[in-house]
């Protein structure tokens, strides 16, 4: 038996994954499909199109985030194996019967990633939001569509809830599950994640994910990046940034309360030579961002803007972060009843 579990906040990219679905299912040994509605309000039933409705159940889920409600899904799964999808992908046609084909298995492989493919615009470079979603196609064990052998992810406990964001929590569950000794691969079917629109600033919002980082710091040592398989990020940067600028306002602010002489004239050197760094890293950063991008005016300038304050914004979410994690310990790897 296959379970697919779809956590949502009921989005209408839900809607056309499910159409996607609806003729497939069939083609999947005694499947369920588990929608766990992770909206917190009460706005009304899903709608569930009538080719599935045998094989749905809807949970109700806490609002908790993502993690949460996959364990929902899961622990409420009968199948062997468990598939998780986001409700903003969309199964290519043979996608069920490759499936089959990828959870065809050794019982040491406890989890098959499927093939995630972005489309880009073809009449332009993409935007700053865009080349982030496309790196989602080179991501590592992404619950994008990510399956699970239900053994595997009992022996674990499943996802991590501290991480309440869907940022980080599936590769901290696919390191957990490579370390109780399951073999992860890559399979053959394939799904689409179309770039969801958003705003130009979405970039400031996205940086909360430091928090997340901070964690798996606490939780996982210095290496914590190369355990878990993830890229290097900008963080001595942005760290690097965010103290010039400090130092050069707390300089300036001296500076100015001082009296004429050599002290007031040093501080202004530090003043003058702390700006000049953050000037620096700010326009390597931009520069950086805006020579991949598409350079219309409204890009470039949201480039520079968030370009400044991001670098604060990433330092201070991870501090937030760090310091709600100081007691942290890594999950333990616990039998996780139904």
């Amino acid at each position: 038996m296959i379970s697919v579990v779809v956590p949502t906040l009921g989005r209408p990219s839900l809607t056309v994954l499910l159409d996607a679905l609806a003729g497939q299912l069939a083609a999947l040994p005694e499947a369920e499909l588990l929608l766990v509605d992770d909206r917190g309000d009460d706005t009304g039933e899903l709608a569930v199109p009538g080719a599935l409705t045998a094989y749905t159940k809807v949970l109700t889920g806490r609002g908790a985030g993502p993690a949460a409600a996959r364990n929902l899904g899961w622990s409420t799964a009968r199948g062997e194996w468990v598939v998780f999808l986001d409700d903003d992908v969309v199964p290519a046609p043979d996608w069920a019967r490759r499936l089959v084909d990828d959870l065809a298995a050794p019982a040491r492989v406890g989890g098959v990633q499927g093939m995630v493919e972005v489309p880009l615009p073809v009449d332009r470079r993409p935007t700053d939001w865009e080349r982030g979603t496309a790196g989602l196609a080179d991501g590592r064990w992404i619950t994008a569509d990510m399956a699970y052998r239900r053994a595997a992810l009992a022996t674990v406990g499943g996802f991590d809830e501290r991480f309440p964001r869907a940022y980080r929590e599936d590769a901290e569950l696919a390191h957990r599950v490579r370390a109780a000794g399951f073999v992860l691969r890559r399979g053959g079917r394939r799904v689409v994640h179309p770039v969801r629109p958003e705003g130009r600033w979405v970039s400031l919002r996205t940086q909360r994910g430091n928090a997340d980082d901070a964690l798996l710091r606490r939780l996982y040592g210095r290496r914590w990046r190369t355990d878990l398989g993830l890229p290097p990020g900008r963080r001595p940067r942005h760290v690097a940034v965010t103290a010039a600028g400090l130092a050069a306002c707390a300089a300036a602010g001296l500076r100015f309360a001082a009296r004429p002489g050599p002290g007031r004239r040093a501080l202004g050197a530090v003043a003058a030579v702390a700006t000049g760094g953050w000037l620096a890293g700010t326009a390597e950063f931009a520069r950086a961002r805006i020579a991949r991008g598409p350079r219309d005016a409204g890009e470039v300038g949201a480039m520079l803007v968030t370009s400044a304050l991001i670098p604060p914004l990433a330092v201070g979410h991870w501090v937030r972060g760090w310091w709600r994690a100081r007691a942290a310990l890594p999950a333990p790897s616990v039998e996780a009843g139904r």
